[in-house]
């Protein structure tokens, strides 16, 4: 088999492993959070956040951090972009209520894609004129690259991952309590708005390393699906949550495991694993434990 000579070769293994882990990472927190996209309905807001990261590597590219190089390069492109989509998501939250939240959602999303679109144009057309390298384009934000994926890119998504991990942990049981009745939140003593916003800014951190890997597109669907295929099997929580877990690890190692033996594309493959899931839970029973 291919993927265990890509992780056992002595060549190839420094260049596979940092996928591999880093692509749980992706799944662990991502899953963490896709039950409660789902429950409230937040697939849309996950779009309006994770676009707004074209405003973010607008201005990177527009500083120049392409030059850097290394791991530099690399923690001030992340610094930038996770301010960016942390603002972009506080700003969801603030002007966007349960019922409007579309507007909100549209207005970051349309404004920040403008202004990362003009950004890159004009970071490219600067790059030219000095004889430099063309910042990334569009395209490497949209789909990203697995390929790409270094020991730093590895371990700054297991840091993301246990910080998201972390925060839904602490904040437990007021998170469940707001994703099940939003309405009774203040009743009891609850900040809805503040829950909402904590919920916003874990957003933001998990698509940011998921988009450095999968891309924009592909991180919405990282968000959704595990926490869909866990519902359609149970409605309890301690089992929703370790389903939700177990899909997403299932769906990305097996998605890259698809993408090293038939030569795919890993990011569409582990998609395309993630929603065959879907459809075997959608024919089998519920689990009544």
């Amino acid at each position: 088999m291919r993927t265990i000579e890509y992780l056992t070769s002595a060549d190839l293994a420094g260049l596979y492993w940092p996928i591999v882990l880093a692509g749980a990472a992706v799944a662990l927190c991502c899953s963490a959070l896709s039950v409660l996209v789902v429950l409230r309905r937040l697939a849309f807001i996950g779009q309006g956040v994770s676009h707004a990261a074209f405003g973010g590597v607008g201005i990177a590219a527009l500083l120049g951090l392409a030059s850097l190089g290394g791991a530099t390069h690399e923690l001030a492109m992340l610094a930038i972009v996770l301010c960016f989509c942390i603002a972009a998501a506080l700003a969801i939250a603030r002007f966007g209520d349960e019922h409007q939240a579309d507007t909100a959602i549209g207005i970051v999303l349309a404004g920040a894609m403008a202004l990362g679109v003009v950004l890159i144009d004009l970071a490219a057309r600067r790059a030219l004129a000095r004889g430099e390298p063309a910042p990334a384009g569009v395209e490497s934000v949209l789909f990203g690259s697995f390929t790409s994926v270094t020991e730093t890119t590895a371990w700054i998504a297991w840091i993301v991952a246990l910080i998201v991990v972390g925060g839904l942990w602490l904040g437990r049981r007021q998170i469940v309590f707001w994703a099940f009745d939003p309405g009774a939140c203040e009743a009891f003593g609850l900040e809805r708005a503040r829950l909402r916003a904590v919920v916003m800014v874990l957003l933001a951190l998990a698509i940011v390393v998921t988009m450095r890997l999968a891309g924009v597109i592909l991180a919405t669907a990282l968000l959704v699906l595990p926490g869909a295929i866990a519902l359609r099997l149970s409605r309890r929580w301690v089992t929703v949550l370790a389903l939700a877990h177990a899909a997403g690890l299932l769906g990305v190692l097996g998605g890259l495991v698809l993408s090293f033996e038939a030569d795919l594309q890993p990011g569409p493959s582990v998609v395309g694993v993630l929603l065959v899931l879907l459809a075997a839970a959608s024919l089998a029973p519920k689990i009544k434990a």
